[in-house]
């Protein structure tokens, strides 16, 4: 699968389930869009990020390696990020960013980063040539019932240029960067990753999308999200750029469920959870000519793979100068085989293996702090309904061992082993947050009157 240095635009939801697009079952959001993205390219079935929440999913997204081998497992104890804390991603990794900069790319972010937010761990220090967007979740700002919180940033590249921005024009405002950003780049290669604000909570939505969801605030959001799609699917074919552009679209994690009108099925569990439905995603490409339209791949596939794919598609050589856990997924992408590229997959929380998957066999060991021993057949039971453990010992056995030699390897804080091949979190001195709340300050919105958090 070869291609003249493709263009490359991801396309990055936060907290969108696994059935949440009409494509993946929802018969309560519409997205026409999406939709149409899928029967012109390929629909992946058994797609993972590599955690179940924000910052470990992108930071091993970007770096093509678990969490825990880049120090992203966990955050001086916490769950993901928050705004000046000390440590974010490490200047001595290599992201697809940079990797594809280095060979000529122009490369931007726009939206989402979460990977840290002292200077030193802002995108334009991992690879991109511009970044504009929120750099963390969009709870992080003043908030009812947040109100310790400083105003929410919004960058342009490493500079604050609003605080406590309108959250229901944020999308608009990412829309029209990612334009014009292709724009600039049209006759050139280049990769645009589109981290998008929604579904996170809280969900503030244009009213047009409002008037029109049959799902509330969060159909509204989902259905602004496919707008968005549509926009860059008509700008690279007015600019004449459709054959020459794979376009990826993915979520960082599950969905937090139904009560907040989110859907993860038919999978069990969700965002925070290693259950399926907290890692297991949507995931669509398409690239016309090179991905075979209206196709569905159900071989495992990793959210680290992107960098080694990407950097294949690019004529990139991939740093040898460290473990990456990511393989080239072109032939899937293809449709020349459908079987996996790995052995395995580890489900980690935090910084302990919670359960492993190898072919149709997931084992679970651990559900948080606690011990547990379940095994299912995802091809027969993707719901994880029916343990079945007892029933299989030598597949128990098998998977067992996989685990062992995961943990030799990057390590399991629940079994006290350390790994052997870990590199350290990027850590800074004298951190500070990116903005302070003066009360003299002319904000368009001084305070979220929603409460919601994610």
């Amino acid at each position: 699968m070869t291609n003249a240095r493709p263009n490359i635009i991801l396309i990055n939801c936060d907290d969108l389930g696994y059935g949440d697009l009409g494509c993946y079952g929802s018969r309560v959001n519409k997205t026409p869009s999406l939709d149409r993205m899928a029967e012109e390219g390929m629909r992946f079935t058994d797609f993972y990020q590599a955690s179940a929440v924000c910052s470990p999913s992108r930071g091993a997204m970007l770096t093509g390696c678990y969490p825990r081998r880049i120090g992203f497992g966990s955050f001086d104890g916490r769950w993901v990020l928050f705004p000046g804390q000390s440590v974010g991603l490490s200047q001595n990794e290599k992201t697809v960013a940079s990797v594809l900069r280095e060979n000529g790319y122009a490369t931007m972010l726009v939206g989402k980063w979460h990977c840290g937010d002292q200077p030193e761990f802002l995108p334009t220090r991992h690879g991109f040539d511009h970044y504009y967007g929120i750099p963390y979740s969009n709870d992080m700002g003043r908030q009812v019932g947040r109100e310790h919180y400083p105003p929410l940033p919004l960058m342009d590249d490493d500079e604050v240029i609003q605080e406590q921005p309108d959250q229901t024009s944020i999308t608009e405002r990412y829309v029209e960067r990612s334009v014009r950003f292709i724009r600039e780049n049209k006759d050139r290669p280049f990769f645009l990753y589109l981290a998008h604000m929604y579904v996170h909570l809280p969900l503030y939505a244009p009213e047009r999308f409002l008037r029109q969801s049959e799902n509330g605030p969060y159909g509204a959001a989902v259905e602004c999200i496919d707008w968005a799609a549509s926009v860059l699917l008509d700008e690279i074919k007015v600019l004449g750029l459709d054959e020459n552009t794979l376009i990826v679209f993915t979520s960082d994690n599950g969905s937090r469920g139904k009560d907040e009108g989110g859907s993860n099925a038919p999978l069990r569990g969700g965002k925070g959870t290693t259950w399926e439905g907290g890692q297991r995603l949507p995931c669509i490409m398409r690239w016309p000519g090179k991905i075979p339209a209206a196709t569905e791949c159900n071989g495992m596939a990793l959210s680290m793979d992107f960098l080694p794919t990407f950097a294949e598609l690019a004529g990139c050589d991939l740093p040898d100068d460290r473990i990456i856990d990511g393989k080239s997924i072109t032939p899937l992408m293809a449709g020349e085989e459908a079987t996996t590229q790995h052995d395995a997959f580890f489900y980690y929380f935090k910084d302990d293996i919670q359960a492993v998957r190898s072919g149709n066999w997931k084992l679970h060991i651990r559900r948080r702090d606690d011990e547990v021993a379940e095994l299912y057949d995802l091809e027969a039971d993707i719901g994880e309904t029916e343990n079945v453990h007892d029933m299989h010992p030598d597949v128990v056995k098998d998977l067992l061992s996989k685990i062992q030699a995961c943990r030799e390897d990057i390590g399991d804080g629940a079994a006290g082993v350390e790994g052997a091949n870990c590199r350290p979190v990027g850590r800074v001195e004298n951190a500070d947050t990116l903005t302070h709340y003066n009360p003299d300050h002319p904000y368009i919105i001084s305070m979220y009157d929603i409460e919601d958090a994610g």
